[in-house]
């Protein structure tokens, strides 16, 4: 009998570890394209290794709250998680470099600046005990307004909705009063007065009905903030090598279909806010030096935090 029972453990033994489970989980609704393209990367990671990894996405922060998911990788409590950057730059400025505000304002130019930091993010992702395995930005943030912003005293005075430090400076240097005034109070700050004006992306506009309460929209794509899906040293290493190329060939895919997917839903999204009635005109020139300007300015100061990684990253993006 024990033979028997020895003799079926060892027969079963392969099979239970046959399977290796991971979980990630992420802030956003299934509904993002953001969750979406994480999804079809599990599926296709399930794919390409027969089934040898299986990654179960946790959406809407089920599982840990949005500023909780890269402590969550780093620690070790999952295996893999999808943040996003800039919410980390309190603890260190790299991660806020695809948000600095007027530095690039384009995909192709995101792109670009992505490419010369992604060697320092890496490393300082590495330093933490997590590997970059694709980053994806948001449609750009763009600016909304009730009344219409011709030239940059056109925001002196005004109400202008802040939701981080970058944004609060943003509203001082075009003399407006910055408003803390987070997305989902944005529609009861409109209804009510206490917001006239505010950056977010054309994905907000729709999502959250900003087109009934706001009138004109500039594509000013401020900034194009990333998505960044890790995961922990530990996790990756205890993969065999096939299944290691097999989920980093899925991360590349993954990566080049979100640039694409976010470029086209941003385009989407623009003209329904138009069709929605909403008067969408590119920013004047006067307004589009002026942000110009800012963004040196914050540049310039977020270069004095960032050392020398930092120096080095926007010389190279500028070369």
């Amino acid at each position: 009998m024990k033979r028997s029972l020895l003799l079926l453990a060892t027969l079963l033994a392969p099979l239970v570890h046959a399977q290796t489970k991971w979980d990630l989980p992420t802030a956003y609704a299934p509904n993002s394209f953001q969750t979406q393209n994480v999804q079809q990367f599990a599926q296709e990671v399930e794919l390409a290794t027969g089934g040898k990894l299986k990654i179960t996405l946790h959406v809407n922060a089920s599982l840990f709250k949005a500023n909780e998911i890269k402590r969550a990788v780093q620690t070790g409590q999952v295996q893999a998680g999808e943040f996003i950057l800039s919410g980390a730059s309190n603890e260190n400025a790299l991660f806020g470099v695809d948000s600095i505000p007027f530095l690039a304002t384009s995909y192709d130019e995101a792109r670009k600046l992505y490419q010369a930091a992604r060697p320092s993010l890496e490393k300082l992702l590495a330093s933490q005990g997590m590997k970059l395995l694709f980053s994806v930005p948001w449609p750009g943030q763009s600016l909304y307004s009730v009344k219409p912003i011709n030239a940059p005293e056109d925001f002196k005075g005004t109400k202008m909705r802040a939701y981080n430090p970058a944004t609060t400076r943003i509203a001082q240097l075009l003399k407006a009063q910055p408003t803390t005034i987070q997305l989902a109070e944005l529609g009861q700050a409109l209804a009510t007065g206490t917001v006239e004006n505010f950056l977010t992306s054309s994905a907000s506009g729709i999502e959250n009905k900003l087109f009934e309460q706001t009138k004109y929209f500039y594509p000013i794509n401020g900034w194009l903030p990333r998505n960044a899906t890790v995961v922990s040293f530990k996790a990756f290493e205890a993969l065999d090598k096939p299944t290691q190329e097999a989920l980093l060939q899925a991360a590349t895919a993954a990566e080049t279909r979100g640039w694409k997917t976010s470029a086209e839903r941003d385009a989407e999204y623009v003209r329904e806010l138009s069709a929605r009635g909403m008067k969408v005109n590119p920013p004047s020139e006067p307004l589009r030096r002026e942000l110009q300007t800012i963004g040196e300015t914050m540049t310039a100061e977020w270069l004095k935090t960032a050392g020398p990684d930092g120096q080095a990253i926007i010389a190279a993006y500028r070369r």
